[in-house]
């Protein structure tokens, strides 16, 4: 007889393990259909536990789920724009919007309920962790600038430009994903560029910075 393979010895889950697999499998049901369609039930059904088990793990239902799901996106989401400060700044910007544009290309349906909003889902806290992802490629963005002290104009350029990518992003789930992704990102570079030039006519730090720029393309 042919001696069978050995079966694979079965190893409990930690306590973080398991949150991190249900919480996994929430991203997985969020990432293409809105909040209020899933269900318990179905974060069990993808991560192949007992409904009571997701309670366990959160006990306040799919809203803590929910909430810690969108935490963990949002974390994730935040490193798209911590990029090694090395390099040609534009170039830096077009990896951090390459990561950036996949996540919204493997989240669509749940990037677009997250942005939009309307959710049932949608509480304050919720809002929260959003603005906060906001806040922090703001703050990744200046780091890469290199800017001590940024003025209230230079500030309020790149959180315009923050929500202008927010936009086209959406936009371009809208229409079929187009155009491609890499003509959408050198795109977004372009205006990133352009709305600095703008503001440069009206504040002598945002005009040492563009012509930094221009000297380091």
């Amino acid at each position: 007889m042919t001696p069978q393979a050995p079966t694979p010895a079965y190893r409990r889950l930690s306590v973080e393990e398991r949150r991190v697999q249900l919480l996994d499998a929430a991203l997985a049901l969020f990432a293409h259909r809105p909040p209020e369609e899933v269900s318990l039930d179905d974060v069990a059904e993808q991560a192949g536990v007992s409904r009571p088990l997701v309670y366990r793990y959160f006990p306040g239902g799919k809203q803590q789920l929910y909430e810690a799901a969108l935490r963990s996106a949002a974390d994730e989401l935040r490193l798209c724009f911590d990029e090694p400060r090395e390099g040609p700044l534009l170039a830096r910007l077009s990896r951090a919007l390459d990561r950036y544009l996949a996540f919204v290309d493997e989240h669509d349906t749940g990037f677009s309920a997250l942005l939009r909003g309307g959710s049932v889902a949608e509480t304050s806290r919720t809002s929260s962790i959003v603005d906060g992802v906001r806040r922090a490629a703001a703050d990744h963005i200046m780091s890469h600038l290199a800017v001590a002290e940024p003025g209230p104009r230079l500030r309020m350029t790149v959180r315009m430009w923050i929500t202008a990518v927010e936009a086209a992003s959406l936009i371009w789930l809208d229409e079929g994903k187009q155009p491609p992704v890499d003509e959408l990102r050198d795109w977004l570079v372009e205006q990133f560029l352009a709305v600095l030039t703008v503001t440069a006519r009206r504040d002598p730090q945002t005009a040492a910075l563009v012509e930094a720029l221009a000297a380091d393309v």
